[in-house]
């Protein structure tokens, strides 16, 4: 009986001089400095200590029999902390995907450089009740069209592109020539105010005589076509008759060789 308390007293001591040990080492043990993290530094997390059981073992069982006779020397190195482990970085990533230089938003091209063809020169059957035969061309220079006579009080109204001021003339001619898809020779008159122009340019699309050309007497003037439908209705020449591409195609299917042509 006796000692079987001392057995028990002796266990009681033990785990009262147990706790005061664990005690006094956590109030001696130095605190950790905090560690201070800024904004242009990645954050590294330390990893969770590993324990690793000690690789001797001892005879007595382990557990809490272990504990109060085991040999303190190798029970303190019974467990063992490992050092921590510096983790990688984490990656400071954008929080928006980077635009690609094709999805930079673009600036608007600009529209037509040009302006639009004005509808008041489209072409049209109108009322005519001058005293011309069939077949006769007036150019109305200070209104900008060109009739052809139809008859029955009738006249097909062209918009055309008249001489520019000092360059208009009046009179009657007659279509000396027509040509499809003239060449050009500038006149020497031409080349001398304007001396960046062509000597000579073929027929074609490029050419400032456009589709056809229909030739007024012995004169340099000429009802042609345009590349250039914007100055429809315009003093833009020098003395020619200018038509659109499509009306000059026109007009030049409804005439002959020595039509009458009057100039006002």
């Amino acid at each position: 009986m006796f000692k079987r308390m001392s057995v028990a007293l002796l266990a009681g001591a033990s785990c009262l001089v147990s706790a005061l040990h664990q005690a006094a080492a956590i109030e001696t043990a130095p605190r950790p400095e905090r560690a201070l993290f800024y904004a242009n530094q990645p954050v590294q997390r330390p990893a969770a200590p590993v324990r690793t059981a000690y690789a001797g073992r001892s005879n007595m069982g382990g557990g809490f029999i272990e504990f109060l006779f085991g040999d303190g020397q190798n029970q303190g190195g019974r467990y063992q902390q490992q050092p921590y482990q510096e983790q990688p970085s984490y990656d400071q990533r954008p929080l928006f995907p980077q635009m690609e230089p094709q999805q930079v938003m673009r600036q608007p091209e600009v529209a037509g450089a040009y302006p639009a063809f004005d509808q008041r020169f489209e072409k049209q059957l109108v009322d005519y009740h001058g005293s011309e035969r069939p077949g006769t061309i007036i150019i109305d220079t200070p209104n900008k069209f060109l009739f052809l006579v139809q008859g029955n009080g009738k006249a097909v109204r062209y918009g055309v592109g008249v001489g520019r001021p000092g360059f208009t003339w009046s009179g009657v001619k007659q279509i000396s020539a027509k040509k499809e898809w003239p060449a050009w020779t500038p006149p020497p008159e031409m080349l001398a105010r304007r001396p960046d122009l062509p000597r000579h340019m073929e027929g074609g699309p490029q050419n400032p005589l456009g589709a056809r050309a229909m030739y007024l007497g012995s004169s340099l003037y000429r009802i042609h076509g345009s590349n250039e439908p914007w100055t429809i209705g315009t003093n833009v020449s020098s003395g020619c008759i200018r038509m659109r591409n499509e009306d000059v195609i026109d007009l030049y299917g409804r005439v002959n060789v020595g039509a009458k042509v009057v100039v006002i």
